[in-house]
């Protein structure tokens, strides 16, 4: 379910973006934050707008994607590459590396891969679809973390092209923390259900994955419970470093070939 409801409005601008010591990020970092949600007045936005408010109060600059504003195109083709390698038969990820290489990837890549290169760490903000993320937000992966400077051959995980780099994600979604986890309804959520998420694209690029900012129930409760949600991922974003990181693979766990030792 799409957690977005246009009746409802939040005053994140009046929540107290410092009501306490902060903060652990080095201040003067930049970090580009990927929003995925149609309703600009959803909660979706409204978390958005609280992350945005934070990191700008703590001295931070911010870049935003606001995919569904920018009509982001999520579709991979061959209209994605000004130039081919192979112009019999398309293997996207050769197109992707030739060219990026070449510089004649569309302009709409091009702007996001110098987005997510200039950025200290990354976040995403959408609400749970069917399991997982947005469509738009899966395009903008496949088109966007290319093949070449992001992953590639043994360039994985610890590895990856954006190692060093960190990431961090706030969405919500209609169920509740009862519902997710060892022997639940859905069963573990950032290990489970959102696995392909979390470590087959953040963590598979080389990403410090933290643990997300989960909005349960978001839809059914009342608008107190809603304002307490966004006061409580103002703390979250205020404190990133003391936040758990999820597990990823050690390569040193594996061989060259990545069979385990």
């Amino acid at each position: 379910m799409d957690i977005g409801r246009s009746r409802i409005r939040y005053a994140f601008r009046d929540l107290p973006l410092d009501p306490a010591p902060a903060i652990s990020l080095d201040r003067g970092m930049h970090i580009h934050l990927v929003h995925a949600h149609p309703e600009q007045k959803s909660f979706t936005a409204a978390m958005r707008d609280v992350i945005v408010a934070t990191l700008e109060s703590e001295g931070h600059s911010v870049t935003v994607s606001d995919l569904y504003a920018m009509n982001f195109n999520p579709v991979a083709s061959a209209a994605d590459f000004g130039e081919r390698r192979n112009p019999d038969h398309l293997t996207y990820a050769l197109e992707q590396r030739h060219n990026y290489q070449a510089g004649t990837l569309a302009p709409d890549i091009a702007e996001e891969i110098a987005r997510v290169l200039a950025a200290d760490m990354l976040g995403f903000t959408f609400p749970l679809h069917w399991f997982g993320t947005p469509a738009i937000l899966k395009g903008w992966f496949e088109r966007v973390m290319i093949s070449g400077p992001f992953y590639g051959g043994k360039r994985v995980y610890g590895a990856g092209g954006l190692a060093g780099k960190r990431a961090f994600t706030a969405f919500g979604l209609g169920g509740r923390p009862h519902m997710f986890g060892p022997g639940s309804l859905h069963g573990p959520l950032e290990s489970g259900m959102m696995k392909h998420f979390f470590q087959g694209t953040l963590g598979y690029v080389g990403l410090e994955v933290i643990a997300p900012f989960i909005a349960w129930h978001v839809p059914y409760v009342s608008d107190a419970d809603r304002t307490k949600m966004l006061a409580d991922l103002a703390t979250y974003v205020r404190t990133l470093d003391d936040q758990p990181r999820l597990e990823m693979p050690d390569l040193s766990d594996f061989d060259e070939t990545f069979k385990p030792v």
